[in-house]
Protein backbone atom coordinates (compact mmCIF):
# COMPACT_ATOMS: atom_id res chain seq x y z
CA UNK A 1 0.00 0.00 0.00
CA UNK A 2 1.44 3.35 -0.88
CA UNK A 3 1.76 6.38 1.25
CA UNK A 4 -1.16 7.73 0.34
CA UNK A 5 -3.53 5.28 0.38
CA UNK A 6 -1.87 4.41 3.95
CA UNK A 7 -2.71 7.86 4.74
CA UNK A 8 -6.44 7.87 3.38
CA UNK A 9 -7.09 4.60 5.04
CA UNK A 10 -6.37 5.71 8.00
CA UNK A 11 -8.28 9.27 7.56
CA UNK A 12 -9.46 8.95 10.97
CA UNK A 13 -6.46 9.84 12.64
CA UNK A 14 -4.07 10.88 9.80
CA UNK A 15 -3.93 14.57 9.80
CA UNK A 16 -0.97 14.86 12.02
CA UNK A 17 0.96 12.32 9.78
CA UNK A 18 2.26 13.64 5.98
CA UNK A 19 2.58 9.54 4.74
CA UNK A 20 1.16 6.80 6.05
CA UNK A 21 2.71 3.52 7.77
CA UNK A 22 5.25 1.56 6.22
CA UNK A 23 4.20 -2.36 5.65
CA UNK A 24 5.51 -3.47 8.55
CA UNK A 25 3.86 -0.62 11.17
CA UNK A 26 0.78 -1.41 9.66
CA UNK A 27 1.10 -5.56 10.10
CA UNK A 28 2.27 -4.96 13.63
CA UNK A 29 -0.40 -2.09 14.83
CA UNK A 30 -3.56 -4.11 13.03
CA UNK A 31 -5.41 -5.36 15.44
CA UNK A 32 -8.94 -5.99 13.56
CA UNK A 33 -7.91 -9.69 13.18
CA UNK A 34 -8.48 -9.96 16.86
CA UNK A 35 -10.66 -7.29 18.37
CA UNK A 36 -13.25 -7.61 15.47
CA UNK A 37 -14.86 -10.14 17.77
CA UNK A 38 -15.94 -6.72 19.99
CA UNK A 39 -17.92 -5.68 16.87
CA UNK A 40 -21.20 -6.16 19.35
CA UNK A 41 -20.01 -4.79 21.91
CA UNK A 42 -18.40 -2.00 20.35
CA UNK A 43 -22.00 -1.07 18.90
CA UNK A 44 -23.69 -1.37 21.95
CA UNK A 45 -21.30 1.09 23.67
CA UNK A 46 -21.30 3.28 20.48
CA UNK A 47 -25.27 3.50 20.96
CA UNK A 48 -25.23 4.31 24.41
CA UNK A 49 -22.80 6.80 23.66
CA UNK A 50 -24.84 8.58 21.00
CA UNK A 51 -28.06 8.52 23.07
CA UNK A 52 -26.38 10.30 25.81
CA UNK A 53 -24.56 12.66 23.56
CA UNK A 54 -27.96 13.74 21.79
CA UNK A 55 -29.51 13.83 25.51
CA UNK A 56 -27.12 16.32 26.73
CA UNK A 57 -27.47 18.45 23.80
CA UNK A 58 -24.11 17.87 22.82
CA UNK A 59 -24.96 16.63 19.52
CA UNK A 60 -28.69 16.88 17.67
CA UNK A 61 -31.50 14.82 17.71
CA UNK A 62 -31.11 14.69 13.73
CA UNK A 63 -27.65 13.30 14.15
CA UNK A 64 -28.08 11.09 16.94
CA UNK A 65 -31.02 9.55 14.95
CA UNK A 66 -28.96 9.17 11.97
CA UNK A 67 -26.26 7.24 14.10
CA UNK A 68 -28.29 5.02 15.84
CA UNK A 69 -29.80 4.26 11.99
CA UNK A 70 -26.54 3.49 10.56
CA UNK A 71 -25.20 1.60 13.61
CA UNK A 72 -27.67 -0.94 13.57
CA UNK A 73 -27.05 -0.95 9.97
CA UNK A 74 -23.67 -1.51 10.20
CA UNK A 75 -24.33 -4.86 13.21
CA UNK A 76 -27.10 -6.38 10.60
CA UNK A 77 -23.94 -6.49 8.24
CA UNK A 78 -21.25 -7.66 11.03
CA UNK A 79 -24.29 -10.63 11.67
CA UNK A 80 -24.65 -11.59 8.10
CA UNK A 81 -21.12 -11.55 7.56
CA UNK A 82 -21.12 -9.06 4.79
CA UNK A 83 -18.49 -6.50 6.83
CA UNK A 84 -15.88 -5.41 4.72
CA UNK A 85 -13.07 -5.52 7.35
CA UNK A 86 -10.65 -3.72 6.11
CA UNK A 87 -6.76 -4.38 8.14
CA UNK A 88 -5.57 -0.66 7.03
CA UNK A 89 -8.54 0.43 9.62
CA UNK A 90 -6.42 -0.72 12.25
CA UNK A 91 -9.14 -2.22 14.61
CA UNK A 92 -12.96 -2.58 15.51
CA UNK A 93 -13.73 0.77 16.02
CA UNK A 94 -12.23 2.58 13.49
CA UNK A 95 -13.80 -0.35 10.95
CA UNK A 96 -16.99 0.40 12.17
CA UNK A 97 -16.45 4.45 12.44
CA UNK A 98 -15.83 4.32 8.84
CA UNK A 99 -18.13 2.18 7.45
CA UNK A 100 -21.07 4.54 9.69
CA UNK A 101 -19.65 7.19 7.43
CA UNK A 102 -19.77 5.42 4.19
CA UNK A 103 -23.58 5.06 5.02
CA UNK A 104 -24.76 7.88 6.58
CA UNK A 105 -22.17 10.38 6.21
CA UNK A 106 -20.73 13.68 8.09
CA UNK A 107 -22.91 12.86 11.21
CA UNK A 108 -20.51 9.79 11.46
CA UNK A 109 -18.04 12.21 12.68
CA UNK A 110 -19.86 13.22 15.43
CA UNK A 111 -20.18 9.38 17.12
CA UNK A 112 -16.65 10.25 18.65
CA UNK A 113 -17.62 13.33 20.52
CA UNK A 114 -16.30 13.38 24.08
CA UNK A 115 -14.76 9.93 23.87
CA UNK A 116 -11.32 8.42 22.54
CA UNK A 117 -10.18 4.88 21.51
CA UNK A 118 -8.77 4.36 25.26
CA UNK A 119 -12.73 4.79 27.22
CA UNK A 120 -13.97 2.67 23.88
CA UNK A 121 -11.50 -0.06 24.17
CA UNK A 122 -11.78 -0.47 27.73
CA UNK A 123 -15.79 -0.20 28.00
CA UNK A 124 -15.64 -2.69 25.08
CA UNK A 125 -13.32 -5.07 26.30
CA UNK A 126 -15.13 -4.97 29.98
CA UNK A 127 -18.55 -5.76 28.66
CA UNK A 128 -16.57 -8.79 26.23
CA UNK A 129 -15.34 -9.83 29.69
CA UNK A 130 -18.46 -10.10 31.37
CA UNK A 131 -20.22 -11.62 28.55
CA UNK A 132 -17.58 -14.32 28.77
CA UNK A 133 -18.16 -14.72 32.50
CA UNK A 134 -21.87 -15.17 32.63
CA UNK A 135 -21.82 -17.96 29.85
CA UNK A 136 -18.79 -19.59 31.86
CA UNK A 137 -21.31 -19.61 34.96
CA UNK A 138 -24.14 -20.99 32.94
CA UNK A 139 -21.76 -24.01 31.65
CA UNK A 140 -20.07 -24.68 35.04
CA UNK A 141 -23.70 -24.77 36.61
CA UNK A 142 -24.60 -27.36 34.19
CA UNK A 143 -21.42 -29.20 34.35
CA UNK A 144 -22.46 -29.36 38.45
CA UNK A 145 -25.52 -30.65 37.54
CA UNK A 146 -23.92 -33.60 35.19
CA UNK A 147 -21.73 -34.35 39.07
CA UNK A 148 -24.95 -33.76 41.35
CA UNK A 149 -27.24 -36.58 39.12
CA UNK A 150 -24.32 -39.44 39.33
CA UNK A 151 -23.73 -38.54 42.68
CA UNK A 152 -27.39 -39.68 43.75
CA UNK A 153 -27.05 -42.15 40.90
CA UNK A 154 -24.00 -43.41 42.73
CA UNK A 155 -24.60 -42.56 46.77
CA UNK A 156 -23.80 -46.44 47.52
CA UNK A 157 -21.48 -47.40 44.63
CA UNK A 158 -18.63 -48.06 46.84
CA UNK A 159 -14.77 -47.31 45.76
CA UNK A 160 -11.27 -46.65 47.30
CA UNK A 161 -10.41 -43.54 48.29
CA UNK A 162 -7.10 -42.37 47.48
CA UNK A 163 -4.09 -40.09 49.28
CA UNK A 164 -0.69 -40.36 47.51
CA UNK A 165 -2.36 -42.13 44.59
CA UNK A 166 -2.59 -45.32 47.40
CA UNK A 167 -5.58 -46.85 48.74
CA UNK A 168 -6.63 -45.31 51.76
CA UNK A 169 -10.24 -45.67 53.29
CA UNK A 170 -12.64 -46.72 51.06
CA UNK A 171 -15.53 -44.19 49.69
CA UNK A 172 -18.47 -43.57 47.41
CA UNK A 173 -18.19 -42.80 43.83
CA UNK A 174 -21.32 -39.84 44.63
CA UNK A 175 -19.11 -38.50 47.70
CA UNK A 176 -16.50 -38.40 44.85
CA UNK A 177 -18.75 -36.60 42.37
CA UNK A 178 -19.40 -34.36 44.87
CA UNK A 179 -15.90 -33.00 45.90
CA UNK A 180 -15.84 -31.52 42.11
CA UNK A 181 -19.11 -30.22 42.83
CA UNK A 182 -17.68 -28.14 45.81
CA UNK A 183 -14.78 -27.10 43.45
CA UNK A 184 -17.03 -25.40 41.15
CA UNK A 185 -19.34 -23.68 43.60
CA UNK A 186 -15.80 -22.10 44.30
CA UNK A 187 -14.79 -21.70 40.79
CA UNK A 188 -18.49 -19.77 40.08
CA UNK A 189 -17.84 -18.02 43.14
CA UNK A 190 -14.46 -16.14 41.85
CA UNK A 191 -15.99 -15.72 38.79
CA UNK A 192 -19.19 -14.02 39.74
CA UNK A 193 -16.47 -11.61 41.90
CA UNK A 194 -14.65 -10.91 39.29
CA UNK A 195 -17.61 -9.65 37.04
CA UNK A 196 -19.12 -7.76 40.33
CA UNK A 197 -15.66 -5.80 40.42
CA UNK A 198 -15.32 -5.25 37.16
CA UNK A 199 -18.84 -3.66 36.52
CA UNK A 200 -17.96 -0.08 36.62
CA UNK A 201 -17.87 1.70 33.26
CA UNK A 202 -14.87 3.08 31.70
CA UNK A 203 -17.02 5.19 28.93
CA UNK A 204 -16.43 8.88 28.95
CA UNK A 205 -12.67 8.87 30.78
CA UNK A 206 -12.07 9.46 27.21
CA UNK A 207 -8.22 9.60 26.91
CA UNK A 208 -6.87 9.83 29.97
CA UNK A 209 -8.08 13.19 31.44
CA UNK A 210 -12.12 13.37 31.21
CA UNK A 211 -13.34 15.53 28.68
CA UNK A 212 -14.32 19.22 28.55
CA UNK A 213 -17.85 18.26 26.95
CA UNK A 214 -21.02 18.36 30.00
CA UNK A 215 -21.33 14.34 29.21
CA UNK A 216 -23.12 12.06 31.55
CA UNK A 217 -21.38 9.21 32.40
CA UNK A 218 -24.13 7.54 35.01
CA UNK A 219 -26.58 7.72 32.42
CA UNK A 220 -24.13 5.40 29.82
CA UNK A 221 -23.13 3.00 32.16
CA UNK A 222 -26.72 2.24 33.28
CA UNK A 223 -27.44 2.43 29.61
CA UNK A 224 -24.60 -0.76 29.21
CA UNK A 225 -25.40 -1.97 32.82
CA UNK A 226 -22.40 -1.16 34.67
CA UNK A 227 -23.54 -0.37 38.39
CA UNK A 228 -21.87 2.80 37.99
CA UNK A 229 -18.89 4.82 36.33
CA UNK A 230 -15.13 4.45 37.31
CA UNK A 231 -14.29 7.19 39.28
CA UNK A 232 -10.50 8.22 37.91
CA UNK A 233 -10.06 8.50 34.34
CA UNK A 234 -6.20 7.76 34.26
CA UNK A 235 -7.32 4.18 36.05
CA UNK A 236 -10.23 3.92 33.74
CA UNK A 237 -8.21 3.64 30.90
CA UNK A 238 -5.54 2.16 31.79
CA UNK A 239 -7.01 -0.70 34.51
CA UNK A 240 -6.72 -4.37 33.16
CA UNK A 241 -7.13 -6.07 36.37
CA UNK A 242 -10.32 -7.23 35.45
CA UNK A 243 -8.83 -9.33 32.69
CA UNK A 244 -6.63 -10.63 34.77
CA UNK A 245 -8.75 -11.35 37.63
CA UNK A 246 -11.26 -13.41 35.36
CA UNK A 247 -7.78 -14.96 34.08
CA UNK A 248 -6.75 -15.95 37.07
CA UNK A 249 -10.53 -17.78 38.14
CA UNK A 250 -10.48 -19.24 35.30
CA UNK A 251 -7.10 -20.96 35.27
CA UNK A 252 -7.87 -21.93 38.68
CA UNK A 253 -10.98 -23.15 37.54
CA UNK A 254 -9.10 -25.38 34.76
CA UNK A 255 -6.67 -26.52 37.26
CA UNK A 256 -9.85 -28.48 38.53
CA UNK A 257 -11.46 -29.62 35.17
CA UNK A 258 -7.27 -31.32 34.88
CA UNK A 259 -7.77 -32.91 38.18
CA UNK A 260 -10.53 -34.54 36.72
CA UNK A 261 -9.06 -35.01 33.58
CA UNK A 262 -6.61 -36.90 35.16
CA UNK A 263 -8.66 -38.94 37.38
CA UNK A 264 -10.89 -40.06 33.99
CA UNK A 265 -7.57 -40.61 32.15
CA UNK A 266 -6.36 -43.41 35.41
CA UNK A 267 -9.82 -45.06 35.75
CA UNK A 268 -10.05 -45.71 32.23
CA UNK A 269 -6.80 -47.44 32.10
CA UNK A 270 -6.71 -51.34 32.73
CA UNK A 271 -5.45 -51.62 35.82
CA UNK A 272 -7.97 -49.93 37.63
CA UNK A 273 -11.35 -49.87 35.11
CA UNK A 274 -13.43 -48.10 37.02
CA UNK A 275 -15.06 -46.42 33.90
CA UNK A 276 -15.40 -46.36 30.98
CA UNK A 277 -16.25 -43.80 27.98
CA UNK A 278 -18.30 -44.13 24.40
CA UNK A 279 -17.22 -43.83 21.34
CA UNK A 280 -18.10 -39.87 21.35
CA UNK A 281 -15.30 -39.22 23.52
CA UNK A 282 -12.39 -41.44 22.79
CA UNK A 283 -10.35 -41.98 19.64
CA UNK A 284 -8.43 -44.86 18.10
CA UNK A 285 -4.57 -45.89 17.41
CA UNK A 286 -3.30 -45.64 13.95
CA UNK A 287 -1.50 -48.62 14.35
CA UNK A 288 -2.75 -50.77 17.94
CA UNK A 289 -6.56 -51.64 16.92
CA UNK A 290 -7.22 -52.67 20.79
CA UNK A 291 -6.64 -48.84 21.68
CA UNK A 292 -9.48 -46.96 23.02
CA UNK A 293 -8.23 -43.38 23.97
CA UNK A 294 -9.67 -41.19 26.30
CA UNK A 295 -8.29 -38.27 24.69
CA UNK A 296 -11.34 -36.07 25.19
CA UNK A 297 -10.02 -36.15 29.21
CA UNK A 298 -6.12 -36.05 27.81
CA UNK A 299 -7.19 -32.69 26.14
CA UNK A 300 -9.08 -30.87 28.84
CA UNK A 301 -5.38 -32.15 31.55
CA UNK A 302 -3.43 -30.32 28.82
CA UNK A 303 -5.71 -27.07 28.14
CA UNK A 304 -4.90 -25.89 31.13
CA UNK A 305 -1.24 -25.07 29.99
CA UNK A 306 -2.39 -22.89 27.98
CA UNK A 307 -5.09 -21.17 30.05
CA UNK A 308 -2.04 -20.83 33.03
CA UNK A 309 0.11 -19.41 29.94
CA UNK A 310 -2.57 -16.99 28.96
CA UNK A 311 -2.73 -15.67 32.47
CA UNK A 312 0.74 -15.47 32.73
CA UNK A 313 0.77 -13.43 29.46
CA UNK A 314 -1.13 -10.94 30.49
CA UNK A 315 0.41 -10.50 33.91
CA UNK A 316 3.74 -9.99 31.69
CA UNK A 317 2.59 -7.63 29.15
CA UNK A 318 1.29 -5.20 31.58
CA UNK A 319 3.86 -5.55 34.66
CA UNK A 320 5.83 -2.21 33.16
CA UNK A 321 3.59 -0.09 31.37
CA UNK A 322 2.99 3.30 32.68
CA UNK A 323 -0.23 4.71 33.27
CA UNK A 324 -2.30 5.50 31.26
CA UNK A 325 -2.70 3.87 27.43
CA UNK A 326 0.42 2.52 25.87
CA UNK A 327 0.13 0.03 22.65
CA UNK A 328 1.32 -2.51 24.69
CA UNK A 329 -2.12 -2.82 25.86
CA UNK A 330 -3.42 -4.18 22.09
CA UNK A 331 -1.99 -7.83 23.00
CA UNK A 332 -4.21 -7.73 26.13
CA UNK A 333 -7.33 -9.48 23.89
CA UNK A 334 -5.56 -12.47 22.60
CA UNK A 335 -4.58 -14.53 25.94
CA UNK A 336 -7.96 -13.53 27.84
CA UNK A 337 -10.12 -14.69 24.26
CA UNK A 338 -8.01 -17.75 24.08
CA UNK A 339 -8.31 -18.74 27.76
CA UNK A 340 -11.86 -18.22 28.08
CA UNK A 341 -12.40 -20.13 24.55
CA UNK A 342 -10.11 -23.01 26.12
CA UNK A 343 -11.50 -23.05 29.69
CA UNK A 344 -15.41 -23.04 28.03
CA UNK A 345 -14.55 -25.91 25.69
CA UNK A 346 -12.90 -27.79 28.47
CA UNK A 347 -16.23 -26.87 30.79
CA UNK A 348 -18.57 -28.53 28.12
CA UNK A 349 -16.79 -31.51 27.16
CA UNK A 350 -16.14 -32.36 31.23
CA UNK A 351 -19.86 -32.23 31.20
CA UNK A 352 -20.10 -34.34 28.34
CA UNK A 353 -17.86 -36.89 29.66
CA UNK A 354 -19.71 -36.97 32.85
CA UNK A 355 -22.83 -38.11 32.02
CA UNK A 356 -21.08 -40.44 29.09
CA UNK A 357 -19.07 -42.51 31.98
CA UNK A 358 -20.38 -45.69 32.63
CA UNK A 359 -19.12 -46.93 35.68
CA UNK A 360 -17.69 -49.96 36.72
CA UNK A 361 -18.95 -50.63 40.59
CA UNK A 362 -17.52 -54.51 40.44
CA UNK A 363 -14.10 -52.85 39.43
CA UNK A 364 -14.26 -50.16 42.10
CA UNK A 365 -15.42 -52.69 44.68
CA UNK A 366 -12.43 -54.87 44.44
CA UNK A 367 -10.41 -52.47 44.56
CA UNK A 368 -11.67 -50.50 47.39
CA UNK A 369 -12.00 -54.11 49.48
CA UNK A 370 -7.90 -53.92 49.05
CA UNK A 371 -4.95 -52.39 50.49
CA UNK A 372 -6.33 -52.63 54.13
CA UNK A 373 -8.56 -49.75 53.40
CA UNK A 374 -10.71 -49.96 56.72
CA UNK A 375 -7.92 -50.38 59.07
CA UNK A 376 -8.85 -47.17 60.33
CA UNK A 377 -11.92 -48.99 61.35
CA UNK A 378 -10.64 -50.93 63.58
CA UNK A 379 -8.69 -47.96 65.14
CA UNK A 380 -11.39 -46.31 65.67
CA UNK A 381 -13.31 -49.45 67.24
CA UNK A 382 -10.20 -50.02 69.82
CA UNK A 383 -10.97 -46.61 70.57
CA UNK A 384 -14.61 -46.68 71.27
CA UNK A 385 -15.22 -50.11 72.31
CA UNK A 386 -11.79 -50.51 74.10
CA UNK A 387 -11.20 -47.11 75.22
CA UNK A 388 -7.84 -46.76 74.42
CA UNK A 389 -6.10 -43.38 72.99
CA UNK A 390 -6.29 -43.18 69.40
CA UNK A 391 -2.28 -43.01 69.59
CA UNK A 392 -2.24 -46.48 70.65
CA UNK A 393 -5.25 -47.87 68.82
CA UNK A 394 -2.79 -46.74 65.48
CA UNK A 395 -0.28 -48.78 66.97
CA UNK A 396 -2.26 -52.12 67.29
CA UNK A 397 -3.73 -51.87 64.13
CA UNK A 398 -0.77 -51.03 62.69
CA UNK A 399 0.33 -54.48 64.19
CA UNK A 400 -2.26 -56.01 62.56
CA UNK A 401 -1.75 -54.77 59.14
CA UNK A 402 1.58 -56.25 59.34
CA UNK A 403 0.04 -59.74 60.70
CA UNK A 404 -2.39 -59.73 57.78
CA UNK A 405 0.50 -59.21 55.38
CA UNK A 406 2.66 -62.17 57.18
CA UNK A 407 -0.63 -64.39 56.31
CA UNK A 408 -1.36 -62.75 52.96
CA UNK A 409 -4.67 -61.39 53.41
CA UNK A 410 -6.13 -58.61 53.65
CA UNK A 411 -7.33 -56.85 57.47
CA UNK A 412 -10.70 -57.18 56.69
CA UNK A 413 -10.50 -60.98 55.40
CA UNK A 414 -8.75 -61.79 59.52
CA UNK A 415 -10.53 -63.80 62.03
CA UNK A 416 -10.66 -62.85 65.10
CA UNK A 417 -8.12 -65.50 66.82
CA UNK A 418 -5.79 -63.96 64.39
CA UNK A 419 -6.82 -60.51 64.90
CA UNK A 420 -6.67 -61.60 69.09
CA UNK A 421 -3.36 -62.81 68.68
CA UNK A 422 -2.48 -59.08 67.75
CA UNK A 423 -4.45 -57.87 70.88
CA UNK A 424 -6.07 -59.78 73.28
CA UNK A 425 -8.82 -56.81 73.93
CA UNK A 426 -10.06 -57.53 70.08
CA UNK A 427 -13.48 -58.80 70.05
CA UNK A 428 -15.75 -60.06 67.80
CA UNK A 429 -18.04 -57.44 67.04
CA UNK A 430 -14.35 -55.78 65.94
CA UNK A 431 -15.14 -57.59 62.73
CA UNK A 432 -18.38 -56.14 61.54
CA UNK A 433 -16.05 -52.78 61.34
CA UNK A 434 -14.09 -53.50 58.72
CA UNK A 435 -16.26 -54.41 55.55
CA UNK A 436 -15.86 -51.89 53.03
CA UNK A 437 -19.93 -51.02 53.37
CA UNK A 438 -20.15 -50.76 57.14
CA UNK A 439 -16.84 -48.47 56.65
CA UNK A 440 -18.50 -45.88 54.75
CA UNK A 441 -22.28 -46.29 56.35
CA UNK A 442 -20.15 -45.13 59.65
CA UNK A 443 -18.95 -41.83 58.11
CA UNK A 444 -21.92 -40.01 59.22
CA UNK A 445 -20.60 -36.57 59.66
CA UNK A 446 -21.31 -33.49 58.20
CA UNK A 447 -19.49 -34.04 54.82
CA UNK A 448 -18.79 -37.38 55.34
CA UNK A 449 -19.04 -40.27 52.58
CA UNK A 450 -21.78 -42.15 53.87
CA UNK A 451 -24.61 -42.82 51.33
CA UNK A 452 -27.21 -41.14 53.26
CA UNK A 453 -25.12 -37.78 53.86
CA UNK A 454 -24.28 -38.30 50.02
CA UNK A 455 -27.90 -38.49 49.14
CA UNK A 456 -28.79 -35.58 51.58
CA UNK A 457 -25.77 -33.22 49.57
CA UNK A 458 -26.88 -34.46 46.24
CA UNK A 459 -30.79 -33.25 47.01
CA UNK A 460 -29.61 -29.72 48.68
CA UNK A 461 -27.54 -29.10 45.65
CA UNK A 462 -30.06 -30.11 42.67
CA UNK A 463 -32.12 -28.24 44.65
CA UNK A 464 -29.77 -24.77 45.16
CA UNK A 465 -28.65 -24.79 41.53
CA UNK A 466 -32.47 -25.02 40.00
CA UNK A 467 -33.33 -22.76 42.44
CA UNK A 468 -30.31 -20.34 41.43
CA UNK A 469 -30.47 -21.37 37.67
Amino acid sequence: MSGKDAQAGNALWGGRFASGPGAIMEEINASIDVDKRLADQDIAGSLAHVAMLAATGIVSEADAEAITGGLHKVKAEIDAGDFPFSRALEDIHMNIESRLKDLIGEPAGRLHTARSRNDQVATDFKLWVRDALDALDAELADLQAAFVDRAAEHADTVMPGFTHLQSAQPVTFGHHCLAYVEMLARDRGRLRDARRRMNESPLGAAALAGTAFPIDREMTAAALGFDGPMHNSLDAVSARDFALEALAAAAICATHLSRFAEELVIWCSAPFGFVSLSDEYTTGSSIMPQKKNPDAAELVRAKVGRIVGDLNTLLIVMKGVPLAYSKDMQEDKPPVFDAMAALSLCVRASAGMVRDLTVKKDAMRALASKGHTTATDLADWLVREAGLPFRDAHHITGAAVKAAEGLGKEIADMNLAELKAVDPRIEASALDVLTVDRSVASRMSLGGTAPDRVREEAGRWKALLEATA
